[in-house]
């Protein structure tokens, strides 16, 4: 086996951001790990001039993207949809390969709807996912568990948001590495 097939080509990298709303978020499980780790991976991936995109789901129901999120995202603009498939809005596919994304990092809720639907699509596109998975919940810990291990099972792989910063800067010493440190801290 390749050893590297598993880690993330930080040049052929996006973020997703899905669906981290307003209404949504006050019934999910450890709600502010989410939003708090969430934070980290937006910030580290700007930082890192990584592209960022963000879903809301039927956002007149469920509300806007919370405060703390959209404040870290550069050039906020989320993507609007219907669908739990993050795939499932008219472009959405197309704005990642459009920046040349192969890898896509996963953030989000509910981790066993939308954020499972979004990595199931993806894969079956031909994407690599990396479920950061303390920065998706759901409602309750039960329904966490099982997104995980069904994307997991579906071929996605499995790690968490201090993972995916590190893999991503590679060495210690650089100015990103200055700057995404006291993000972990």
């Amino acid at each position: 086996m390749n050893t590297t097939s598993h880690r993330i080509a930080r040049d052929k990298s996006g973020l997703v951001v899905v669906d981290i709303q307003e209404r949504l978020l006050p019934a999910i499980h450890e709600k502010e790990r989410v939003v708090a780790n969430a934070v980290r991976l937006v910030k580290g991936a700007a930082i890192m001039g990584m592209p960022i995109f963000v879903t809301e789901q039927y956002r007149r129901g469920i509300g806007a993207t919370v405060p703390e999120v959209a404040a870290a995202v550069p050039g906020f603009a989320p993507m609007e949809k219907m669908t739990f498939s993050s795939c499932g809005r008219e472009g959405f596919v197309a704005a990642l390969e459009a920046r040349g994304v192969r890898d896509v990092i996963l953030c989000g809720i509910e981790a066993h709807v939308c954020v499972t639907q979004t990595c199931l699509d993806l894969l079956a596109k031909g994407f690599r996912i990396f479920i950061a998975a303390d920065a998706i919940s759901s409602r309750t810990p039960e329904n966490h568990r099982m997104g995980v291990e069904r994307m997991r099972d579906a071929g996605a792989v499995i790690a968490s948001t201090e993972m995916v910063l590190f893999e991503l800067l590679g060495c210690a010493g650089t100015d990103e590495f200055k700057q995404v440190l006291p993000l972990v801290k």
